[in-house]
């Protein structure tokens, strides 16, 4: 049962942590241990010694907390008759969350991934000493399993009479204060367990992601996408325009790049024969960090062959529609003071006309980096690094400089300039600019969406001009992926693609400011630095 240890080592391996807090050495990576830690390991060791398995195997329940509730709705017995017996048995599994002794009556908040309900501990119903046990071992945080009958007590709440319990893990770290949780915003990053476990805002949260995920995922299979899988690794840091990640593999003794996006795998799977396909993909990106930006964060793209990009706005808008009126049931969300209705049409407007509207300058009529440049200082429009910037940058930030910010309700922002959109399709009539668009909400991106561009000669010819930029100092430039080219060769069918950054929509509907509140693990720097 103790494996490789067996009892007498576990047993000396308990009384070498069993130690006075001075006495103990720390890890510059481990919380300094609190002295309930030290009670909870004499607990453990006093169980361990009178026979007592603090960490069985398994344990089968027959309903779940709010299961449980639901019953108990549909119609109490009084305590009386409970005492006696008789009612039907529920078994439950948990975490015991607060635990308070009245004497021969105990109360406890048992808590499972669907919710709390309170079990009562009688000591005429347990005995003596299964009773004792439960007011002296049992601590807030411990799994319990339990069975019982339902009743409602006196403050008319729902409650199960313990007949028997069983001891399923005895945790040795005091959870948060009862009361106000975790509440240091950087705690709960580092210690996201807790802040799930002690607030069930963030607990709700999170479930709401995997849901967000399953909503989505079922729409586009039922749409004939087929999600497929494609590589973290790559040679090349293709498929945005960002600063990759890079990595080193010892075997082959190269260099490769973590994935910006995975944009130009997806599309060699529609040259070798899928027409519609999608991933759920963790990209990463070495940039700075905001609350609306993470270097490692999951995005959703999909490429449907036959489409344009106006196919793919109108598919875009029935989408969002869908999963946003099933997870709420309603197409009117909050977020923070302002009210977004995303059931009405959504208007289609191009970065142009968006940007001639706040700053009076024509993107049209400035044909260089430098023209554009001059115009912006000529309008006392101040930008950060404007002078490494080549046009197509220059335009993006002159953009989210002055009319991102104001656009709240969802807008289909159209017609990116040619040098913005490395791998989006050239416009038929007006060859400066591509069959894009972008869906905004409440200032933010949310969506990035293309006709994409299927020429391979257009594509090398776009390549080229990255590498120029990126060698004249332009960091966010793409760099040449001539191996896609290759792909591009075999020939592409007209398509449209679409990204997402599912952190990003999540923390946009859930109303919260910071991607690290819709992330159950984001990245922290190490404790010891």
């Amino acid at each position: 049962m103790f494996g490789l240890f067996g009892k007498k080592k576990l047993a000396e391996t308990q009384k070498n942590i069993i130690k006075k807090p001075t006495e103990q050495k720390q890890d510059k990576q481990e919380p300094k241990q609190p002295l309930e830690y030290f009670d909870r390991l004499k607990k453990l060791e006093e169980m361990r010694a009178s026979g007592v398995q603090p960490y069985p195997e398994r344990y089968e329940r027959t309903h779940t907390a709010m299961e449980a509730r639901a019953l108990g709705d549909k119609g109490m017995r009084e305590t009386e008759l409970v005492v006696a017996g008789g009612g039907e048995e529920i078994i439950l599994a948990g975490r015991v969350m607060t635990f308070r002794s009245h004497g021969k009556l105990s109360f406890a908040q048992l808590q499972d991934q669907s919710g709390r309900i309170q079990i009562s501990f009688m000591r005429d119903v347990l005995g003596e000493e299964k009773y004792k046990f439960s007011t002296k071992k049992i601590d807030a945080g411990d799994f319990l399993g339990v069975k019982g009958e339902l009743f409602k007590t006196q403050h008319g709440e729902t409650t199960l009479l313990v007949r028997e319990y069983t001891l399923l893990a005895k945790t040795l770290q005091p959870l948060p204060e009862k009361w106000h949780g975790v509440q240091d915003q950087e705690m709960k990053y580092r210690y996201r367990y807790l802040d799930m476990l002690m607030s069930p805002e963030t607990f709700a949260r999170m479930r709401m992601r995997s849901t967000l995920i399953q909503v989505i995922r079922t729409y586009l299979e039922k749409h004939e996408f087929i999600e497929i899988e494609t590589p973290i690794l790559s040679a090349k840091a293709s498929g945005a325009m960002a600063k990759p990640f890079m990595t080193h593999h010892n075997a082959l003794d190269k260099d490769f790049y973590l994935r910006i996006a995975p944009e130009t795998y997806l599309k060699r799977a529609v040259v070798g024969g899928f027409e519609r396909v999608f991933e759920f993909a963790k990209c990463f990106r070495n940039e700075g960090m905001d609350p609306s930006h993470l270097q490692e964060f999951t995005m959703l793209e999909y490429y449907a062959s036959y489409w344009n990009y106006e196919d793919n706005m109108d598919f875009t808008e029935n989408l969002f529609k869908h999963f946003i009126q099933e997870l709420f049931g309603t197409l009117i969300i909050t977020v923070g003071a302002q009210e977004i209705d995303f059931g009405k049409k959504w208007p289609r407007k191009s970065l142009r006309d968006l940007i001639l509207e706040k700053t009076s300058i024509d993107i049209y009529k400035e044909r260089t980096a430098g023209e554009l440049r001059n115009a912006i200082k000529k309008h006392n429009i101040i930008l950060e690094d404007s002078e490494k910037l080549g046009r197509g940058n220059l335009i993006d930030l002159l953009y989210k400089k002055t009319a991102r910010p104001e656009i709240i309700q969802p807008m289909f922002v159209t017609s990116h300039p040619i040098d913005l959109s490395p791998l989006a399709r050239r416009n038929d009539v007006n060859p400066d600019i591509t069959d894009r668009f972008q869906l905004v909400v409440n200032s933010w991106e949310v969506v990035n969406a293309y006709s994409e561009l299927v020429d391979p000669v257009d594509q090398r010819q776009r390549f080229e001009e990255q590498a120029k930029l990126k060698a004249a100092g332009d960091e966010d430039a793409m760099e040449a992926d001539y191996d896609y080219v290759y792909a591009m060769e075999h020939g592409m069918p007209p398509m449209s693609g679409w990204g997402m950054g599912i952190d990003r929509i999540l923390a946009l509907l859930t109303n919260q400011e910071n991607l690290k509140d819709v992330i159950l693990f984001p990245l922290m720097k190490p404790l010891d630095e």
